[in-house]
């Protein structure tokens, strides 16, 4: 009995060996998604959308005059359906895809392979920067990722509406949205967040935009305001806004959603989800304290629309630092960008005399400019530590300089490239709506109004 047991103890060990090199040359199994992150991430990306449409229409919509409100709303909308294709074609492969440290490559064009990770119709969890030193390992399916950022890229066109509000011609607006996206947000967008961006080498941190997004959009927004000119009648005329209830829906619209936008890139349901929502309620409070506090002072009385241009501020600021900063620290930077960017929205704008319509730099490229260097100054190093970085951001010098270096490269980028796409678009169709189309309430809301009887 001893023998035949022998026997089949050796063929089952020799079947075993001959089984090992398969074993060694399958593939990984795919790692499963979170499906908690994944909610989180679904939720956060419909938050982010909703800043879009109706949020931000809506606060910008209620600051100009009544014959400019439709228009003003339909470039929001407008900026929505043009920034959705244009990320879905090719922006989303510029921005995270391998590539190089200054632009991805074309590999996710139309969304190429973005399905790959499917398995027996169930998706998976992907790596960014795959085949790279600096992957990263995601617990959330592409499209959600993808879809995220795309919401990304259709606020930060519609937030530089507000520098060029009541004179751009629509038609200019859609394709300098179009080419703004692929030549200024997709490289900077690369530069910052993917792992293989060289401002991220740097070792400058971006939690959420305050480089990509909202210095960004501030930046260029101040480019198109001097190039365009002042509108007709400023400084002479009454520009008041037509309705500072829509403004207030807006803003609130918009704090809800900064929610998403903040706790969101946390890419999960996590604590440091958890603490870039806090930080980001604190410092949006702090901003409208600030600016009130501020105006109240200088003019005797606050401001509904002080209020939540300051709230807004603070919401801008607290942007790149949400995930990196503690309370303590957020309610500091709202305070501080809800006077500076009261200083940069009233004394700077009439020292300089340009006319940034809504404000577009007045809060988003000051206060996002404030926020990304006050990061720096604040960072606290547990909230984003890692086995690989285990005492993760910390408040330093150099890293105040890593900062301030970021903001420098994405200023000089953005104004040259906005200034050259401005000048191209001006020289073929030209950027602004006629005189009359002006004086009557420019553009596309003409036939509108007669329908709705405005």
């Amino acid at each position: 009995m001893a023998a035949p047991a022998l026997r089949r103890s050796v063929l089952s060990l020799a079947a075993g060996v001959v089984a090992l090199p398969a074993i060694a040359h399958a593939a990984p199994a795919a790692a499963p998604i979170d499906t908690g992150d994944t909610a989180w991430m679904l939720v956060s990306t419909a938050f982010v959308l909703m800043m879009t449409i109706p949020g931000l229409a809506l606060f910008y919509g209620g600051m100009v005059r009544k014959k400019n409100v439709l228009a003003t709303l339909i470039q929001s909308f407008m900026i929505c359906c043009i920034g959705s294709l244009v990320w879905m074609v090719a922006g989303y492969s510029l921005a995270f895809s391998t590539g190089s440290p200054w632009i991805g490559d074309l590999s996710r064009v139309l969304l190429r392979g973005v399905a790959d990770n499917f398995h027996e119709g169930v998706d998976t969890a992907f790596t960014l920067g795959a085949g790279t030193p600096a992957a990263v390992t995601m617990t959330i399916p592409e499209s959600v990722f993808m879809m995220f950022q795309m919401t990304f890229a259709v606020i930060t066109p519609a937030l530089i509406t507000g520098a060029y509000a009541e004179r751009m011609k629509f038609s200019s607006m859609c394709l300098f949205t179009v080419a703004w996206l692929l030549l200024v947000y997709a490289p900077v967008a690369h530069w910052v967040w993917s792992p293989t961006g060289w401002v991220a080498g740097l070792g400058a941190v971006d939690f959420a935009g305050g480089t990509v997004v909202h210095i960004n959009s501030g930046v260029a927004g101040l480019v198109c305001a001097i190039i365009l000119g002042r509108r007709k009648g400023f400084g002479t005329e009454d520009l008041s806004p037509f309705n500072l209830t829509y403004a207030i829906i807006g803003a609130s619209l918009l704090w809800v959603g900064w929610f998403g936008f903040n706790a969101g890139s946390a890419l999960g349901a996590n604590g440091r989800a958890g603490m870039a929502m806090l930080t980001t309620q604190v410092a949006a409070a702090a901003g409208g304290v600030a600016w009130m506090v501020v105006e109240w002072a200088r003019t005797g009385k606050p401001t509904a629309l002080g209020i939540i241009s300051g709230a807004v501020a603070g919401l801008v600021a607290i942007t790149p630092a949400a995930g990196f900063v503690l309370p303590g620290s957020a309610v500091l930077i709202g305070l501080i960008a809800g006077a500076g960017c009261f200083w940069s929205a009233t004394w700077l704008k009439h020292r300089f005399n340009y006319d940034d319509s809504l404000d577009a730099f007045g809060v988003h490229g000051t206060g996002g400019i404030i926020g990304a260097i006050l990061t720096g100054a604040f960072a606290y190093g547990p909230l984003s530590a890692t086995a690989s970085n285990p005492e993760g951001t910390v408040a330093s010098v150099h890293q105040v300089v890593a900062q301030a270096e970021a903001v420098g490269v994405t200023v000089v980028w953005c104004v040259i490239m906005t200034t050259l796409i401005l000048k191209v678009l001006d020289l073929v169709m030209g950027l602004r709506v006629s005189p009359e189309e002006e004086l009557e309430g420019g553009g596309i809301e003409e036939p509108l109004i007669d329908t709705l009887g405005w």
